[in-house]
């Protein structure tokens, strides 16, 4: 049956522009825009109308990102390796009455026809081996950020995804925020000029320590959260929140809010990655304590010479608001020769107001819109098509962090061929060797199947 068209009145569609305007800061002709290629959501239909849904990893953020993706299917089971952790999702996502299914290992729960679609939420650590195990198994993924531990294994996420012809989506949201998208849009399209350097401003990590071993948590399968990572004593501040200070499990706030803000300067870019990389190294690690660099300045240099300098800013709250108290901030700043953009999560700004509220012309570059990141995601497993983040986008900007986190181990500049995803030039083969890491066993690739 044809659908009946979508009409709306004038006055309600001024009306309703008014009132995004206000509530969101952005230009009058940008929501205008937005608001004329909106169409309303289509009335899905078939078997996949509420897909069956697993979360793997239940921490904090496995426990919204299955609430946000609850909209669109139904959580049919969970699991972590932390059994505390199990029971509380199983809690959160009871509905009517039926308890989602609860395990300990992964692989178990992958074995379900049920389970159409996997919501993973894990440490860095377990990104890749859960995510391939997932897609093997046929189901489609949503992803955290970052996609992975190590540029290797984002290569290998590729070729993963791309065989198995699946829907995944990395969970770097802010390309589903039109703030974000709107910078990239009007920096493309040399509103500020030649564009001359990229300055990202990342919360400085924490900095602690010696820390002391202890008994392991009742419910805690500590050598499966450890899994590929070296075999160490439980302590405390290695596991959950605080494991991305550690580089067994991740690299820091560069991995962490890095993979957003990095995400966005490449989205500006619109380049695989930088032809070189440098870092100062501003606080060094305290022995016994966090391994992650908490304190760095990390230059890259892309083609056509544009600067992109990423640097720690110190903060009471380092996952809280956008201005720190030497009124340093949160996220990007575009400068070209014409002017300068200013973007983080709740605010966009220019040099001069018009950068921002003339139009874009009619034939300006237009990049993929998407106002719903788990949304997006969704709508792909119905139609097949690859999501606004996709493993691609997900890899290369992953892969630009690691690059960070690699020069300030070596603290030296090093050259960087995106073609062959390699280092090149002087200390090349040193760098090369943090490319891939070695992985305890059993919790290899043979791990996943």
């Amino acid at each position: 049956m044809t659908p009946k068209p979508f009409y709306v009145s004038r006055r309600s569609f001024l009306r309703t522009c008014t009132a995004t305007v206000a509530a969101t800061g952005l230009p009058l002709w940008f929501v205008e825009r937005e608001l004329a290629a909106a169409t309303p959501a289509a009335k899905s239909s078939g078997p996949n109308d509420r897909p069956g849904i697993a979360l793997i990893g239940c921490g904090g953020m496995g426990h919204g990102d299955a609430g946000n993706a609850s909209r669109f299917g139904d959580i049919v089971a969970v699991c972590d390796v932390d059994e505390s952790h199990v029971e509380a999702a199983a809690k959160q996502f009871t509905k009517d009455g039926k308890v989602p299914a609860k395990y300990g290992d992964f692989r178990k729960l992958l074995e379900r026809e049920d389970v159409h679609v996997v919501i993973q939420a894990c440490p860095d650590h377990w990104h890749t081996l859960v995510n391939m195990a997932a897609l093997k198994a046929g189901k489609d993924v949503y992803g955290e950020k970052p996609l992975t531990l190590t540029i290797d294994e984002g290569k290998r996420m590729v070729k993963t995804v791309r065989e198995r012809k699946a829907i995944f989506q990395t969970g770097t949201q802010q390309r589903s925020d039109n703030r974000f998208r709107l910078a990239c849009e009007l920096v493309r399209n040399g509103r500020i000029g030649k564009l001359q350097q990229i300055s990202v401003f990342l919360p400085a990590g924490l900095r602690g320590g010696p820390f002391a071993s202890s008994p392991v948590p009742a419910g805690l399968n500590w050598d499966y959260w450890l899994g590929q990572a070296p075999k160490v004593d439980y302590v405390k501040e290695r596991c959950h929140t605080t494991f991305r200070y550690w580089l067994d499990y991740s690299g820091g706030t560069m991995t962490d809010w890095g993979a957003h803000h990095n995400d966005i300067a490449r989205w500006a870019l619109g380049q695989e990655g930088p032809t070189a990389v440098e870092a100062k190294v501003l606080a060094e690690p305290i022995p016994g304590g966090y391994t992650a660099i908490s304190e760095y300045e990390v230059t890259f240099t892309w083609s056509g010479g544009v600067r992109h300098v990423a640097k720690t800013t110190r903060d009471d709250n380092i996952f809280g608001g956008v201005v720190n108290r030497n009124g340093q901030r949160n996220g990007l700043k575009f400068e070209g020769t014409d002017g300068w953009i200013w973007v983080t999560r709740g605010d966009i700004d220019a040099s001069k107001d018009d950068i921002i509220t003339t139009p874009l012309p009619a034939s300006a570059v237009r990049l993929e819109a998407s106002g719903d990141h788990m949304g997006n995601f969704f709508a792909c497993v119905r139609s097949r098509k690859d999501p606004i983040a996709h493993v691609e986008v997900g890899h290369r900007s992953a892969s630009l962090c690691h690059l960070a986190a690699i020069a300030m181990r070596l603290r030296r500049p090093l050259k960087w061929d995106s073609a062959t995803e390699q280092f090149v030039g002087d200390s090349a083969a040193e760098a090369n060797a943090y490319v891939a890491r070695e992985m305890r066993k059993p919790y290899d690739y043979g791990f996943s199947g």
